[in-house]
């Protein structure tokens, strides 16, 4: 995978404190990791880096837009991103024998190292900023921003399979009331 040199952090020179960096995020970024299921992204990502002398608090800042697909009617929309994460970078010895350390919001590099790489945190943020469910929103009147005919349709099948119930459990019915 091609190193994203711009997403190099090099630490070892900034004075203790907080430092902002601002990162504009495009399709480009994602080539690295494979094809992904949005597209058209236009994400800002604010980092806020706390040098601290054995650690730092790394405080990133999702927000933006992408272009994903309808859960209910398969058309594409434009998702608005908002969401922030923390993460800590620990200074250590031997960051190998801490690798199975259970915690992920928690990464060890070693004392020796200059830079540290965001790269990867970010690709992981942005994911996460997505939900997993992703369906039109409603537009200011309380209307599903999805395709009337697929709404239509699916209300049709809806209709059908309720008026199809299976006859197995028809003897169930009169117990619902119990």
């Amino acid at each position: 995978m091609k190193q994203l040199r711009e997403f190099d952090i090099a630490f070892v020179g900034l004075k203790p404190g907080v430092h902002s960096f601002q990162y504009q995020i495009t399709d480009s970024f994602f080539e690295n990791y494979g094809p992904q299921d949005f597209s058209d992204c236009k994400a800002t990502v604010k980092l806020q880096f706390d040098k601290k002398s054995n650690f730092f608090m790394l405080k990133f800042e999702i927000g933006g837009s992408i272009t994903v697909t309808c859960d209910r009617c398969g058309q594409p929309f434009e998702l608005q991103l908002w969401d922030d994460f923390e993460h800590v970078v620990k200074l250590v010895e031997a960051p190998e024998e801490l690798e199975g350390d259970a915690d992920p919001e928690v990464t060890y590099i070693s004392k020796t190292e200059s830079h540290y790489n965001v790269a990867g945190l970010i690709y992981e943020f942005i994911n996460l900023s997505i939900p997993m469910q992703r369906i039109h929103p409603v537009d200011s009147e309380g209307k599903s921003g999805c395709d009337p005919k697929v709404l239509e349709m699916l209300e049709k099948m809806n209709d059908q399979e309720q008026q199809k119930a299976n006859p197995i459990w028809k003897g169930l019915e009169k117990f619902k009331d119990n």
